[in-house]
């Protein structure tokens, strides 16, 4: 059994920061012991952001973003291209696309795969808000943008069984040698698909 070092305040600030993806125990003492040594410049304003953030933060109710209003930012902007709808599995997708800066539409976030096995189905998707918003014709592509994985496959071609006469053109990302790769660091897989994705240079 393992002895307190702390009081119980600290011990649960430990504890809830080792729940954050990334951080294991060892981080979170570290990271507990940082906030509480800068206690005026971080941990105070860290809690005042985090009481706001509890109070303020919504999930976007048109395309499933985390965001202080409802709808979101990215759905409210009127310069972003309403025929370009950009599939993801997450919102840390969504953010990660964004900070590319590459394309300037609109998303919508399935909220995770398809997967029977840890009984995922559709109905614990936003597939059929997906369906919905791209029956309205308003969408003229729709791009799967999800993991390369097994489960992300196995959902973007169910989405697109359920999207076909929709009349909306369903593409997906590109997959292959990332860009400033190596074949010969690359795995088996990677460099397969690369091969059946390869375009004219």
């Amino acid at each position: 059994m393992s002895k307190r070092i702390a009081g119980p305040e600290i011990e649960r600030l430990i504890q809830l920061l080792a729940k954050v993806p990334g951080l294991g125990p060892r981080s979170a003492r570290r990271a507990a012991l940082h906030l509480i040594k800068k206690k005026e410049q971080l941990l105070a304003p860290l809690s005042v952001a985090m009481a706001d953030a509890v109070d303020k933060v919504r999930v976007c109710s048109t395309c499933g973003n985390v965001d202080t209003s409802d709808p979101c930012t990215i759905c409210t902007d009127e310069r972003r291209d309403r025929s370009l709808l950009i599939v993801v599995e997450d919102v840390s997708d969504l953010w990660a696309l964004e900070r590319s800066g590459a394309m300037n539409a609109r998303y919508h976030v399935l909220g995770g795969t398809l997967s029977p096995l840890d009984g995922v189905g559709p109905d614990d998707l936003t597939i059929a808000k997906l369906v919905s918003r791209v029956a309205e014709g308003e969408v003229k592509e729709v791009i799967l943008a999800v993991n390369a994985t097994v489960e992300g496959q196995t959902t973007a071609h169910y989405i697109t069984d359920q999207l076909s006469g929709l009349g909306a053109r369903v593409t997906r990302l590109a997959h292959g040698v990332p860009v400033g790769g190596e074949l010969d660091y690359l795995d088996e897989g990677t460099i397969a698909a690369a091969l059946k994705s390869r375009t004219a240079f």
